[in-house]
């Protein structure tokens, strides 16, 4: 196979490994459940360890952990273990989106023509088997990394032609292109140092149900219901201000709702419906309990197929943009638990410009007709539009019918919602096959930078003016194709000064709310909910969970 087929062929690859990842978090962050009792009775559940006063931290999720191998784990919660449970090259300084040096001493030294990374790394670590933590160790893991085969490989293969020991403590990583965001992306949970000696390098070669690396905590216990974690006494840097963390891992939000409400954990997290949401903060007060919320980097979007009649019609795609309610959804689906997004890129980063909010508003059905008569529709030839979602999400099965109620009262007799569902695993397999006109979808970001909000959304590597053929935004369900929008991804990726590169961004984000290859709805918020008597519970402007801060009084 020439160059060119490699390529394609490992772009097809890894964004199958991305919509897999997508279903997966769907299922576990948005599988909620609207029409459930807060008052029902909890399901026949393990004990949960309620909290004992010795100094462990009690917690619960409905989140799962298929592996914590960093080499193969993809999905949120195994994110937020590993990110505990290792050190990376480079973290966030807490409480801040600030990228730092964590087991590198200095930020990277980068070529002239952006190709080598040179990194100092200490030489005070010491691995969880006690294995002397140096570049050749890091090297180890960043190849296994890439060349085991795991869901995120992609994330480094793509990007990295070698990783060497250039000195016992200093590494040195060649691209094969230029890349702004890379010291950002050498923060992604996986890329954490893991023993040599536990671990090998091989295709399929994962360990799911251990951890040896370098973090402040040690795996103790890892089953399908409950995960433990100790603190590492060898610990280099600042030792967890608890002394471990009990993981229980619920069936249902119900179960932890109620486990929580009575007493049973010291924290919740996600995922617990809008009303249980609701409740706990209305009840804090006298329940006796915390309610924490910040913002996330999850978008919300739903991705139109410019390869199916009538999207193809940029003025039909404009008119979808007017006819969408953000604020109504908000509230009528999410009881105000979310925030209307008007940018692919969340509103988190500064080069996040509201631009689909300045072209379309929200519920211009003035606009929308004007745009859809210009473009042929009337109450004798009317429009029909198509809307998929996977049917194991409750929430966008609300979204879906809360825009067709919307739309078909304000367009009657000119637009037509038909809402279809299917299951999650046979609807992402399908999206890149153009079977779908519209589909509500949802994205975790990798790593803290907009240009994971962009090139997976924009990006052809191989396109005709009819749409993309493969790469990006073919695996996303829109089929767009831009030469220009190609162009400007190279740009800001190879742009090392960052007004330069914000102007590139807020360039890209115009020509999308004027070709309306997707449209943006909502991002989500994030709560925790902890008992009076635990301190330190927080949720990081990069999204992580710091377990290693919580502290009960």
């Amino acid at each position: 196979m020439n160059v060119l087929g490699l390529r394609l062929r490992r772009v097809k690859h890894a964004w199958g490994r991305r919509r897999w990842r997508r279903t997966a978090q769907l299922v576990g962050m948005f599988g909620l459940c609207f029409a459930i009792a807060l008052g029902c009775t909890p399901d026949a559940e393990p004990d949960p360890g309620a909290p004992t006063g010795n100094g462990r931290i009690s917690m619960g999720t409905t989140l799962t952990a298929r592996t914590l191998d960093p080499a193969d784990a993809y999905e949120t919660f195994p994110g937020i273990l590993l990110y505990n449970l290792g050190d990376r090259l480079y973290t966030y300084e807490p409480g801040t989106t600030n990228l730092v040096p964590q087991l590198a001493t200095a930020m990277p030294t980068i070529s002239d023509d952006g190709l080598t990374y040179t990194i100092p790394l200490r030489d005070d670590v010491t691995l969880h088997d006690g294995t002397p933590f140096n570049a050749e160790v890091m090297a180890f893991s960043i190849q296994r990394f890439m060349e085991n085969g795991g869901r995120p490989a992609y994330l480094l293969s793509d990007k990295i032609v070698s990783a060497e020991a250039t000195a016992e403590y200093e590494l040195t990583l060649t691209l094969s292109a230029p890349f702004a965001a890379f010291p950002a992306l050498l923060s992604f949970s996986g890329v954490t140092p893991v023993s040599p000696e536990q671990y090998e390098i091989g295709a399929g070669q994962f360990r799911p149900d251990q951890f040896v690396g370098s973090g402040p905590y040690k795996l103790a216990a890892f089953t399908s219901d409950s995960i433990r974690l100790d603190p590492n006494p060898d610990y280099w840097g600042e030792v967890p201000a608890n002394q471990g963390i009990d993981i229980q891992i619920f069936t249902s939000p119900a179960n932890l709702y109620n486990t929580f409400r009575t007493g049973g954990l010291d924290v919740a997290y996600q995922t617990l419906d809008p009303e249980q949401v609701a409740s706990l903060e209305r009840e804090a007060a006298s329940g006796g309990w915390q309610v924490i919320e910040a913002g996330t980097n999850v978008i919300n979007y739903m991705s139109l197929n410019q390869t199916i009649e009538p999207l193809d019609d940029v003025r039909v795609r404009q008119a979808i943009a007017a006819m969408i309610d953000r604020p109504l959804i908000n509230e009528r689906v999410f009881q105000g638990q979310a925030e209307p997004l008007y940018s692919l890129i969340p509103a988190s980063f500064d080069v996040a410009e509201p631009v689909f909010q300045e072209a379309y508003g929200d519920g211009n059905f003035e606009l929308a007709e004007d745009l859809l008569t210009e473009a042929g529709f009337s109450e004798d030839n009317p429009l029909t539009i198509e809307v998929w979602y996977p049917s194991a999400s409750t929430p966008r099965s609300i979204v879906a019918n809360t825009l067709k109620e919307s739309i078909e009262t304000a367009l009657p007799g000119l637009v037509t919602v038909e809402v279809q569902n299917t299951e999650g695993a046979t609807l992402w397999e399908n999206v890149g096959r153009g079977i779908y006109p519209i589909i509500l979808s949802n994205w975790y970001p990798d790593y803290y930078d907009p240009d994971t909000f962009i090139q997976p959304f924009l990006g052809c590597e191989n396109g005709t003016p009819d749409g993309c053929v493969e790469g990006a935004s073919q695996a996303n369900g829109s089929f767009y194709y831009s030469a220009e929008a190609n162009d400007l991804i190279a740009q800001q990726r190879a742009e090392p000064d960052p007004a330069t590169r914000q102007a590139i961004m807020a360039e890209l984000q115009q020509m999308m709310a004027a070709d309306v290859p997707y449209v943006p709805l909502w991002q989500n918020k994030d709560y925790v909910f902890a008992q009076e008597d635990v301190d330190q519970v927080s949720i990081e402007p990069t999204q992580q969970f710091l377990l290693g801060k919580i502290v009960r009084r």
